[in-house]
């Protein structure tokens, strides 16, 4: 398969990522420029043929959510008209994807519309990372690859002597048991499950814990942090219940309003996340620690292009911090 055909673009919303995993797959990124007018308009330009090309196109759909996503849907039409062969759009973090139900009357799934809005667009395939909710692929028209971080978290959590019957993984909620299930068979340890009530948005109350973490060292697992008031209020549950130490990781860093305040006041040691989400200097904290997923997206990017399983990706990676 000649490499020749393929390309990559990022936008504007993770480029220290898309540096990272075109060093993987060994391209150039694509020369792009993106505008914006004072109105808020966006116009962009693509610098460079396209015509035949098989293109990978590297976005999340990050805050400014609407921003980023507006610049995958102009981008997409422009390599439409452009004749590229086939437009592989790369969303390490799909914004949204927490609106995938009706939840109470009138409301609307806004998951299916934007997945049915870059659908329309143009793309030919998706390639993701850990979807808040794993039905969500069906939302899209198109075939969706769904890589999961959990493999990665699993060798630097292991490189850390993190494993064992000393050890509890815990899911913050019970949508979350399947994930901390598969981190927990990586690691070789029990799990437990925090019963959590949500009154409202970005508001959670502890209610139970059904599993023994005295004396244990904890490790929560959730698909993304946002305000961080579950995951600390998990934390410091944990240490009230006797656990001796307790750890956190997520595949999404969205980390919004109070939550590195939150996360540096909480029993939390240490949090480990992955780079789907392109961290400003605000969110940054001692307690963090950043591992990259461009080798999995780079491996991604070159056995679909070559036409190759990616089922041997949901095996475990050597983690890369940066």
């Amino acid at each position: 398969m000649s490499y020749s055909d393929l390309m990559l673009f990022s936008l504007s919303s993770n480029i220290d990522l898309a540096e990272r995993v075109a060093k993987e797959v060994g391209l150039p990124l694509g020369k792009v420029s993106i505008k914006t007018f004072a109105d808020g308009e966006l116009q962009i330009n693509i610098e460079e043929s396209v015509r035949g090309k098989d293109i990978y196109l590297i976005q999340s759909t990050s805050n400014p959510v609407n921003d980023n996503l507006m610049e995958v849907l102009i981008m997409v039409d422009a390599l439409k008209r452009a004749s590229a062969r086939t437009i592989n759009l790369v969303l390490p973090y799909y914004g949204y994807a927490r609106q995938d139900r009706k939840a109470r009357a009138r409301e609307p799934i806004t998951s299916k519309l934007v997945a049915n809005m870059i659908s329309v667009a143009g793309v030919n395939r998706i390639i993701t990372v850990d979807l808040h909710a794993d039905q969500i692929q069906g939302f899209f028209e198109v075939p969706v690859d769904h890589l999961v971080g959990a493999p990665l978290l699993a060798d630097y959590f292991e490189r850390q002597g993190l494993y064992g019957d000393e050890v509890v993984v815990v899911s913050p909620d019970h949508g979350g048991v399947t994930r901390a299930r598969k981190l927990a068979d990586f690691l070789h340890t029990k799990i437990a499950i925090i019963d959590k009530r949500r009154p409202k948005a970005n508001v959670a109350e502890i209610m139970n814990i059904i599993g023994d973490v005295a004396g244990k060292k904890c490790v929560l697992i959730d698909d993304m942090i946002d305000t961080a008031g579950t995951i600390c209020l998990a934390a410091n549950a944990l240490r009230d219940l006797g656990a001796t130490e307790v750890y956190a990781s997520c595949t999404h860093a969205v980390l919004s309003g109070p939550a590195i305040e939150r996360i540096n006041a909480s029993a939390i040691k240490e949090l480990v996340v992955l780079d789907t989400i392109q961290r400003t200097p605000e969110q940054s904290s001692e307690k963090i620690t950043q591992i990259s997923i461009a080798n999995l997206l780079g491996e991604a990017i070159v056995r679909t292009h070559e036409n190759r399983p990616l089922s041997p990706l949901f095996a475990t990676h050597i983690p890369t911090i940066v």
